[in-house]
């Protein structure tokens, strides 16, 4: 037997996680979606992962792209985090600013840094498509303060506050 959902993201909420904005050039147009749930997969070959649920809009209108941008957000982005977590929104209108990078896929600007990627695996696993996808191009930003997601809060995390291991 496993624990309820509930419980599990109690639990959870204790863990920070980096936030993210996966985005792509959809058949109806630009799709976007924030996520908590990227993670590193592996270095050689370049592999990262996300996940989104079933019920996402955005996965319908992702899930056959052939590229995908993954945009690590700074400190300074929790409108942009909270703007592409929202449904039922054009999240791509103005005030977002963004531009085509690479192969056409839609870039938010003024990130940490942008991963273009294609797919190179998917799985449905529980109520969750796991997304494992190749990093073609990595695109470093200006450097700054990381957008973490904790305690179902938002909140920056400066680098003056880090320790090295």
């Amino acid at each position: 037997m496993t624990v309820t959902a509930l419980a599990l993201r109690s639990a959870l909420r204790a863990h920070a996680a980096g936030v993210t904005v996966v985005t792509a050039a959809g058949p109806a147009g630009p799709a976007g979606v924030t996520v908590t749930s990227f993670t590193s997969v592996s270095a050689q070959p370049a592999l990262i992962s996300f996940a989104l649920a079933e019920t996402s809009s955005t996965w319908e209108q992702i899930r056959d792209c052939t590229r995908f941008g993954v945009q690590l957000l700074g400190a300074h982005q929790v409108e942009v985090a909270k703007l592409f977590a929202s449904s039922g929104v054009d999240r791509f209108a103005p005030p977002t600013r963004w531009h085509l990078g690479p192969h056409g896929v839609p870039l938010l600007d003024d990130c940490l840094c942008w991963l273009i990627c294609s797919p190179y695996h998917q799985a449905q696993l529980g109520d969750h498509h796991l997304v494992v996808v190749s990093v073609d191009e990595v695109v470093e930003g200006a450097p700054g303060d990381s957008l973490v997601h904790l305690h179902s809060c938002l909140r920056g995390v400066p680098s003056t506050d880090l320790t090295r291991i």
